[in-house]
């Protein structure tokens, strides 16, 4: 489990050399990568690809990635993105699902300003300043939005999960990712661990013993985690009514809301609504669209 998997509603941002990873890891929240020289070999949930000089990738950190290889020269730009900004995200429904169901998006046309654009919005997020953040979150969020003009690929499916996964890890593998597949298509309905553990017909107690050891998460957590994330990203818009976020985010009553709002996020929604309205508000670059601070 990474420092991300600890941390998974903070923005946690590295700018360098990337290093191989010995054995694959999960984190709670949407991983942003740009490389700027090199190539970077992936295991990303079963399926390999290379990232090139000047393209960009995203995908789910929730399943098991690694990085098996670099070349000597490779820099790169990496972001844990909390998953308020992968609900912010105006994508169509079909990549939206795709990513969160375990495949990685890949730029195929190269972007002149992506170089100079990344370098600014690192500077931005490592500043310590909340309002540079929120200009850099705000304008990487249109970028990646923008991607739906350019020629891009999805690579993998939850299908190959356990492919390249050796020896009896395979099949445990293969459940966790499709725990995840039925709680990201469900995690705003009633379900429990005995519903998530029937989707994949295994023991509830297995399921859960599993997805623990394999995220650092209980699968409750999981599924708060993406309520909550969910939910701010309800209570970022105007006129919304708390009660009718907590129902809509899959709580089932407002006192569990508030009472995993304020375990999860530090305080209550309303004081999260409240927070986001009063601070500055930003204008990106080339878009009239309004940016209240995010986590």
């Amino acid at each position: 489990m990474s420092s991300a998997g600890r941390a998974p509603n903070v923005l946690l941002v590295d700018h360098g050399q990337p290093g191989i990873m010995h054995v694959p890891h999960w984190h709670a929240q949407v991983e942003v990568n740009f490389l700027f020289r090199g190539w970077v070999d992936y295991s990303m949930n079963g399926h390999r690809f290379r990232l090139q000089q000047n393209q960009l990738c995203i995908f789910w950190g929730g399943l098991p990635h690694q990085m098996v290889d670099t070349s000597d020269d490779a820099f790169f730009f990496v972001a844990h993105l909390p998953l308020i900004h992968f609900f912010r995200l105006h994508l169509p429904a079909t990549l939206h699902d795709r990513l969160i169901h375990g495949a990685t998006l890949v730029t195929e046309a190269e972007d002149g300003t992506d170089a100079a654009n990344f370098e600014r919005w690192s500077g931005y997020m490592r500043h310590g300043d909340p309002i540079r953040a929120d200009h850099a979150i705000n304008e990487l969020l249109l970028r990646i939005e923008r991607v739906r003009f350019e020629h891009f690929r999805m690579i993998g499916t939850n299908e190959t999960a356990a492919a390249a996964i050796p020896g009896n890890d395979a099949q445990g593998f293969a459940n966790i990712s499709s725990i995840c597949d039925y709680i990201a298509e469900n995690f705003r309905e009633d379900i429990d661990s005995v519903d998530i553990a029937a989707s994949v017909d295994i023991h509830p107690k297995y399921a859960m013993s599993i997805f623990k050891k394999s995220t650092g998460m209980t699968i409750n957590e999981y599924v708060n985690l993406l309520r909550l994330s969910y939910a701010q990203a309800l209570l970022m818009q105007d006129d919304v009514n708390v009660l009718q976020v907590a129902m809509d985010s899959g709580f089932g009553s407002l006192s569990a809301f508030n009472k995993t709002f304020r375990k999860l996020a530090g305080m209550s929604p309303s004081d999260f609504r409240r927070d986001c309205r009063t601070r500055p508000s930003l204008v990106t670059h080339g878009s009239d669209r309004e940016a209240a601070q995010p986590l």
